[in-house]
């Protein structure tokens, strides 16, 4: 079954944020890794996968993606460090 991924990247802590959804978590980490796209995260240098939460379907995933563009910030850090409170790197070591 193919799994769908809401994601938060950070430029550091408590920098930059930037929320994605994808299918392919390893992939798109990396591609913002290498800064390989022309767009916001490679701008801002926002590249460290500091969040993800795994979904069945894509409709739940993007209904999520949306919800969460629309907190504010406080409230995007609070799910970070709720669920990574030293804000480590999680595609550290993937490859």
């Amino acid at each position: 079954m193919k799994s769908y991924y809401v994601y938060v990247l950070a430029s550091g802590k408590n920098g930059t944020l930037y929320i994605g959804v994808t299918n392919d978590l390893m992939r798109r980490s990396q591609e913002h890794k290498l800064r390989s796209m022309n767009s916001f995260t490679k701008k801002y240098q926002v590249d460290q996968l500091v969040y993800y939460e795994v979904f069945e379907r894509i409709e739940d995933a993007i209904t999520r993606e949306k919800q969460l563009k629309k907190w504010n910030r406080v409230w995007k850090i609070r799910l970070v460090e709720e669920n990574n409170p030293n804000w480590r790197v999680l595609s550290e070591g993937w490859k």
